[in-house]
């Protein structure tokens, strides 16, 4: 009985998550949601919302925060959240960023082919690994279907592509329906789990002097 009562506890709490990102990225989609970090702490939780642009979170004097705030108590169960807001340090290696954006483009008339491929050239002029953009619905006409624009070293499914690949979901709502955004990025400087580099006895070699020249250095500056 324990155990279900703990499975439930925990489904539950999971699920409020997700209901408080939802409200938040509504809330907050023109200042450039790009992410919600939720940390329980000893004094309630800790609920941090990533934005491109944070001045637009907070408001003059601190209006819309404190608004978001209040609903944040009133509206869901969650012990004593405290809303904090933090800058996106590269928008454009941000899958929730750019997925926004190619959503927002949509809506403006931007042709998919243009908006999907302008998207994934920025993304990897801006030092990624890989990406994929998905755009799925009435693209073109009265029927459903789905192009996908891949460039670089990506990964489709399974953990490799669970921890190493950021996602991010927008719509973008036209007369013909919706229009459904995904963007994966595999970040830079990403070493996946078969790329082995070998050293040479040289190489070692060189990489032990310099081991030992820091650490001399370190013990002087002592």
């Amino acid at each position: 009985m324990a155990g279900k009562n703990m499975v439930k506890t925990f489904v539950n709490r999971n699920v409020e998550r997700l209901l408080v990102k939802e409200f938040l990225m509504e809330n907050t989609k023109r200042a450039g949601f790009g992410g919600l970090n939720i940390k329980r702490t000893p004094a309630g939780t800790e609920v941090e919302v990533l934005a491109e642009r944070p001045g637009m979170v907070i408001g003059r004097g601190g209006k819309i925060i404190n608004e978001l705030q209040k609903r944040l108590d009133e509206e869901f169960d969650i012990d004593n959240p405290k809303l904090k807001v933090a800058d996106v340090e590269n928008p454009t290696l941000n899958a929730q960023v750019m997925a926004e954006k190619v959503a927002s483009a949509l809506e403006r008339g931007w042709y998919y082919r243009r908006a999907g491929h302008s998207a994934a050239l920025n993304i990897m002029e801006a030092g990624a690994r890989g990406v994929i953009i998905t755009v799925a619905g009435k693209l073109t006409g009265a029927r459903n279907r789905t192009q996908k624009f891949i460039l670089g070293h990506v990964k489709y499914c399974g953990e490799t592509a669970d921890r190493y690949m950021d996602k991010g979901y927008s719509v973008a709502v036209k007369k013909l329906g919706t229009i459904g955004v995904t963007v994966e990025i595999m970040r830079p400087g990403v070493v996946l789990p078969h790329e082995v580099t070998v050293y040479s006895d040289e190489d070692l070699a060189i990489m032990a002097a310099q081991n030992d020249t820091e650490t001399e250095a370190t013990q002087d500056g002592e």
